[in-house]
């Protein structure tokens, strides 16, 4: 029961931090409409930006923690004003191959500059190790993930059901001219949207640096669990791609643990259940602008 309870603890860990990573690619595909396949250049950025801070600078990990966040968000705002938005208004296709390309390229750049080494950021003495609970094994730097994950969720959630500027991005989104006419800016809205989902990306980097490494090709070995979390939970909320992340990722580790030969392909069955059952995901819509 406790190796049980462990695994399961790690799972929510791991699910939470799909999350983080994947729900900037859920903001822009979903509430945008734009496909973003360069979604984990944005996420290795803000890895390898807390990392420098960090293990070079001396910096405390929670400070460079915002500068992540920021780093990748005005990474992303200045591709957005200039290479971004003109193709909003193009097929899903020519997105892919723009972001695709972006991709590649990003790896090259980074590996150029920091060479192919896997590296992982230094962590305080505070966040290493575990404690145990009713013989649980619960890992201090897992469950600062839980908690930082759990608030951004609510917070995320609040802003895009409850605020003027959910709104304002739901208008957009579903009608661009209309809101144009009732006097949104439906690009500030676009870009400012496009450069909070980078700037997510860009912490979920950071955050799963100690745990899943950060290389160059952090971009193309993450794509697809980053498009898995956001297919099985649907692109038209949020929710969707929470619940998904923490069934995906609970399965995930489950996998690894019970069936270590199976383990890589549990989440891809999981996947392909689920869609069977559910085809637009388990919060789709069954239709889409």
């Amino acid at each position: 029961m406790t190796s049980i309870l462990t695994n399961l603890f790690d799972g929510v860990a791991y699910g939470m931090l799909l999350f983080v990573l994947a729900c900037g690619l859920a903001v822009t595909l979903g509430l945008m409409n734009f496909v973003n396949l360069a979604h984990g250049a944005f996420a290795m950025a803000g890895g390898y930006v807390c990392m420098l801070l960090v293990n070079q600078h001396g910096w405390p990990f929670f400070a460079a923690l915002p500068l992540a966040f920021g780093s990748s968000a005005v990474i992303g705002i200045v591709l957005e004003r200039t290479l971004y938005r003109h193709l909003y208004a193009r097929s899903h296709l020519d997105q892919v191959l723009f972001t695709i390309g972006l991709t590649f390229m990003s790896v090259a750049a980074v590996d150029y500059i920091q060479g192919s080494s896997r590296v992982f950021i230094n962590l305080p003495a505070a966040l290493q190790g575990q404690f145990d609970v009713f013989g649980v094994g619960i890992g201090r730097y897992r469950l600062m993930i839980i908690v930082i994950c759990g608030l951004l969720t609510i917070g995320l959630q609040m802003v895009l059901a409850k605020t003027r500027f959910g709104s304002r991005l739901r208008a957009a989104v579903d009608d661009p001219r209309a809101a144009s006419g009732l006097g949104i800016n439906v690009p500030q809205v676009f870009a400012f949207t496009f450069a909070f989902g980078c700037g997510l990306a860009g912490l979920g980097g950071a955050l799963s640096a100690e745990i899943l490494g950060l290389d160059p090709y952090f971009p193309l070995k993450f794509m697809i669990y980053f498009l898995i979390v956001v297919t099985v939970g649907g692109s038209s909320s949020i929710t969707g791609p929470f619940l998904a992340s923490l069934l995906l990722g609970i399965g995930d580790v489950a996998g690894k643990y019970y069936v270590p030969k199976m383990g890589p392909f549990v989440i891809y069955t999981m996947m392909i259940v689920i869609l069977i059952w559910r085809p637009n995901g388990l919060f789709g819509r069954t239709a889409a602008r």
